[in-house]
């Protein structure tokens, strides 16, 4: 279930996505506003989960970690992302998490292709 109190209230308005992601038996709902080009999605993370290493070819994605902390490993390079910290998983790049802390982020889906030039560092 989305932790409600991870984002403002007005979020509640947003249809959710109940299968954001999906691991083995492992479902999170998230929040989700369809925009143009994209999707934004508002979804918390219970503290302990690892996502193993997967790809997504059709899927460009960059976000915003609102709340908590994440071990991410992009292509090899894992960080550390807090409050603030932005981050960016391009399509067909290896990735993985470990959330350290229940975290919340902010994730702005692109399809493959449709992702402006500046979310691409």
């Amino acid at each position: 279930m989305v932790d409600e109190s991870a984002f403002p209230a007005c979020i509640d308005r947003f249809p959710t996505e109940e299968d954001w992601v999906v691991q083995g038996d492992l479902r999170i709902p998230a929040r989700k506003l369809p925009a143009d080009g994209c999707d934004v999605v508002f979804a918390t993370y219970p503290a302990g989960l690892t996502l193993t290493p997967h790809r997504h070819d059709d899927l460009d994605i960059t976000g915003v970690v609102t709340r908590g902390l994440v071990r991410l490993t992009i292509d090899g390079d894992e960080r550390r992302y807090g409050p603030g910290d932005w981050f960016h998983v391009p399509p067909s790049v290896e990735h993985s998490a470990l959330y350290e802390q229940e975290t919340s982020e902010v994730e702005i889906v692109f399809p493959v292709g449709a992702a402006p030039e500046a979310t691409r560092r």
